[in-house]
């Protein structure tokens, strides 16, 4: 029994390493594809810098972003404290989003795919045996046969070649997804941003009236002790402080808000810095609205679709390359039983096979037309997404436009005659040639014209961020394009 054992182990040995250099000449080495393939390790659920920056980082304006972080020794990766800037939040959320971080691990996953995608079909050992429990042949091999053999199916076509070239296109299709949603962060970041310069401007400017307002209530009593002024208009000084105060109450509770939502963006729930720097009231030149279409094609969700009809055509390639019947192939031998010789003297046998199938009725036929027709679908739907992010670079370039010749306007006009409208009243008062309605109109209009001038300023910010979204580019880099 255990010679039998051992030349049965013997046996299957022969059988696995015939097989393999069979295999090998068939289909080739695997080494070439495995050198394409990612290292993937272990990854932390907050790390979304991981990921190959050479194959994420396809928009300049997030490589811009990414530069300007690299050089600031001084951004910040976890909570931040005290007064942030901008680069600093970028910063943050870009380490830190929790939307991003999905959005990596569906890279990882493609990623996966790919050395599924290039991997062998495994080959099959076989064990048959024939003519059992006979007992009446007793002629050489007319008893039990034991026949071993290995198959394998061998990938005609390119099969393998094409589902790792789709795999990478797909997997390449997700960095592009990510590419999208970090641009759609950045923005989103942005925007939330200028908004809390607004509401920490205004909280600001409301605090700046409270004073107003206590100083007129200290001067009009003051006028009243010495019987100047009529008891009425100290009353009417107090009602207006007590509106400044209700709307300070409001001012700090819109700034609180605003500190949440931008904290959010780097998954916080509790933000623990104080105040944010920036040049809110910087406005610059913006170029024609003919420049910056010229820069669309940088837009990710127009540059995406280059990859996604590549990746659609990949499929096409593959669905026919499926139409392609692969072999199977089948190497064993077959053990002939010697009558009255025992175990050791039994005969050997070679066998070998090969299988196709015939392809009658199914020739992916159903699978090639679709794939034609989603390659088709494609093609429409990037048509349709340049016409809308033109569209929609239209619309943000005009409300661009108008929130910066109002921003303008107000700074220049609006707010210093209305601050000198204020100052006249103010002294007029004083000296006793205006009443005291006369300094409260100048008061509400100096404070609605800087909440209006504030207000255009946060359009006029928000509005950059949207249309250096639908760029992906800075302002800058279209200044100098013909037009």
């Amino acid at each position: 029994m255990s010679e039998s054992i051992e030349m049965l182990t013997k046996k299957i040995s022969i059988l696995l390493f015939i097989e393999f250099i069979f295999i090998s000449t068939l289909t080739g080495c695997g080494a070439y594809y495995s050198s394409r393939f990612p290292k993937i390790g272990l990854a932390s659920v907050r790390d979304q810098e991981v990921i190959n920056e050479r194959e994420i980082i396809k928009t300049p304006l997030a490589q811009d972003i990414k530069k300007n972080l690299q050089e600031d020794s001084s951004f910040i990766i976890n909570e931040p404290i005290g007064n942030i800037t901008l680069s600093q939040t970028l910063a943050s959320v870009l380490m830190n989003n929790p939307q991003l971080s999905v959005f990596s691990k569906e890279i990882r996953a493609r990623e996966a795919e790919i050395i599924q995608a290039g991997l062998l079909p495994n080959p099959e050992l076989h064990f048959d045996s024939e003519d059992l429990a006979n007992d009446q042949l007793l002629q050489f091999g007319d008893g039990p046969q034991i026949i071993s053999s290995l198959s394998q199916v061998i990938l005609l076509g390119g099969k393998r070649m094409k589902r790792v070239i789709a795999a990478n296109l797909t997997r390449d299709l997700a960095t592009w997804d990510y590419e999208v949603q970090r641009m759609n962060v950045l923005t989103q970041a942005s925007k939330n941003f200028t908004a809390m310069l607004n509401a920490q401007e205004k909280l600001d400017l409301v605090k700046q009236l409270m004073q107003l307002a206590e100083q007129v209530v200290y001067v009009v009593s003051k006028r009243v002790e010495r019987g100047k002024t009529s008891p009425v208009e100290e009353t009417k000084a107090r009602v207006a402080l007590s509106s400044v105060r209700i709307t300070l109450i409001h001012a700090t509770q819109d700034f609180n808000a605003s500190k949440k939502r931008l904290a959010a963006l780097w998954g916080s729930t509790d933000p623990k810095f104080e105040r944010i720097i920036g040049q809110f009231g910087k406005i610059a030149p913006i170029p024609s609205l003919e420049q910056l279409t010229q820069l669309i094609h940088q837009n990710p969700d127009l540059a995406r679709w280059a990859t996604e009809l590549t990746q659609r055509k990949a499929i096409v390639d593959l669905e026919k390359s499926e139409a392609i019947p692969d072999i199977t192939v089948s190497i064993g031998d077959i053990l002939y039983p010697t009558p009255g010789q025992g175990m050791s003297r039994n005969v050997h046998g070679l066998a070998a096979g090969i299988s196709v199938p015939l392809t009658i009725f199914d020739r992916n036929q159903g699978n090639i037309l679709a794939a034609y027709h989603r390659l088709a679908k494609a093609e429409d739907a990037q048509y349709a997404a340049r016409v809308q992010i033109v569209s929609d670079l239209s619309t943000a370039y005009q409300q661009l436009a108008s929130a910066r010749a109002e921003a303008i306007i107000l700074n220049t006009q609006t707010v210093p005659g209305a601050q000198s409208a204020f100052d006249a009243a103010t002294r007029g008062f004083s000296l006793g040639k205006f009443d005291f309605l006369s300094v409260l109109n100048a008061q509400q209009t100096l404070f609605d014209s800087k909440a209006q001038y504030l207000q255009a300023l946060t359009e006029y910010h928000q509005s950059v961020a949207e249309v250096e979204r639908l760029i992906g580019d800075r302002l800058e880099a279209a200044m100098n394009l013909g037009g």
